[in-house]
């Protein structure tokens, strides 16, 4: 059952987990910390209705959503693209390891790395299955590194900070320090877990994993093992709703809720609190850390110093490594986001008989994404805590939009047997409520109404 929660996980570990929540707790203190348990716990009850869709039903949701409102896929390529088409987060692994590497500049290594992660996506037999492979294999090495390094560099008065801070409670204020930027916070919010469209493709990740009705969906291929022009079948299939049929379900949502649960909301708010309570420990009050993620060097640099300078670099190491893998998922995801949608259109109007490769579009806007930051790169846009926030914010809107599509659909769509009970859309409609009213007010503040 392990498996697509690995990889959601794995997206958020280099935006939210590695750099803006740590950023936040080394600039203003453990008082923050309740958003980020806040802020993955929302999303776990977001992705759970994201994964309802595709137990039920054996296909994505970009799918049901077309068939409710076609033009919906227009959107999707557009908000996808435009939020993490920005290079922010494998800029981050490419200024850290210049420092390792004792390079000044980073941009030809973020290059090396963009055309890295396309080889990488090109080579697997499945995408799915190299990608799961991956992310077990990171975050089962990174996580308890991590964890051990916490344990041995914080203080208990590290810990009652902590404890102050997921009620609220910092140094000197409530909830919110009175400097702190509404846009870096709604960035980090929006990011502790995915993120913005990225939380959508738990659909596809449970079709293609073959859980519920997703055993009888189509996978996709490796370019280099896609041999010939496929017919493409996005549609699930209907399964009556029998006795039978509804005990099978809530046998599949109880097990998929448990594995979200461990995995991402338990691994994944784990991880954003260790990593910030890292940053705490080692950066709080040095002069720099609000400058871009001078903060993560400035890690690296006291861990050198309080144990011995290799191990400020195997930390460093570790941080490159998080932040390639992370961009190499949203990479993964985004591409079958706007794959899937541009797909979807392209079936409307597909003459009798024609086939379509839906894994060659795959691969058409992986490397689309790529030259996109490659060019970015070469025009020297290349600030990774600026590219990062701006990426967040376009996606903290991107969710406020998609949370209240799936409401519809899945309220709309599904068996009544089989839809979210009244607390489920109560959850939801305080979700939709809130990144809706915080994305309109920072949006506000940027342009200076408020």
């Amino acid at each position: 059952m392990l498996g697509p929660s690995f990889i959601i996980l794995a997206l958020g570990l280099g935006s939210g987990e590695v750099i803006l929540w740590p950023y936040m707790a080394s600039n203003y203190g453990l008082g923050i910390a309740w958003g980020a348990i806040l802020g993955i716990t929302f999303q776990y009850f977001i992705n759970m209705e994201i994964e309802r869709y595709a137990l039920v039903k054996g296909e994505s949701v970009f799918v049901g959503l077309h068939k409710l409102f076609k033009p919906v896929v227009y959107w999707f390529i557009f908000s996808t693209f435009l939020g993490f088409g920005i290079p922010g987060i494998i800029a981050a692994s490419a200024k850290v390891f210049s420092v390792i590497l004792g390079v000044e500049s980073f941009k030809w290594i973020a290059i090396g790395l963009l055309l890295l992660i396309g080889l990488i996506l090109s080579v697997g037999r499945t995408v799915y299955g190299l990608m799961e492979k991956i992310t077990k294999v990171t975050i089962l090495l990174g996580v308890p590194f991590i964890f051990i390094l916490t344990l041995i560099i914080t203080s208990k008065n590290d810990w009652f900070a902590l404890l102050a801070g997921m009620i609220g409670r910092g140094d000197g204020y409530w909830f919110f320090p009175h400097d702190v930027h509404l846009a870096t916070f709604l960035a980090a919010f929006a990011y502790a877990g995915a993120g913005g469209n990225l939380n959508l493709t738990q659909s596809i990740y449970i079709k293609e994993k073959g859980y519920g009705m997703g055993k009888y969906s189509q996978r996709m291929v490796g370019l280099f093992h896609s041999k010939k022009r496929e017919q493409v079948d996005l549609e699930g299939k209907d399964c009556e709703m029998t006795k039978s049929n509804l005990t099978q379900f809530k046998s599949w949502w109880k097990l998929v809720s448990l594995e979200h649960l461990l995995v991402f909301l338990f691994l994944g708010a784990l991880s954003i609190i260790l990593l910030m309570m890292l940053a705490f420990s080692t950066t709080h009050g040095l002069s720099g850390n609000v400058e871009g993620i001078n903060f993560v060097i400035n890690e690296g640099m006291i861990l050198g110093q309080r144990f011995i300078p290799i191990f400020g670099n195997l930390f460093l190491l570790i941080v490159v490594i998080l932040l390639f893998q992370t961009q190499l998922g949203v990479m993964d995801s985004t591409s079958r986001i706007m794959a899937e949608n541009f797909a979807i259109k392209k079936l409307e109007k597909k003459k009798e008989h024609e086939k379509i490769n839906l894994t060659n579009i795959y691969y058409g806007f992986v490397w689309a994404q790529i030259v996109f930051g490659i060019v970015l790169f070469l025009f020297n846009i290349s600030e990774p805590k600026f590219l990062l926030v701006l990426g967040a914010v376009i996606n903290a809107f991107a969710m406020f939009v998609h949370i209240g599509l799936v409401f519809w659909l899945n309220n709309k769509s599904l068996p009544r047997q089989v839809r979210p009970g009244w607390i489920r859309k109560i959850i939801i409609s305080i979700i939709f409520l809130f990144f809706g009213g915080f994305s309109l007010y920072v949006i506000l503040n940027q342009i200076g109404v408020v």
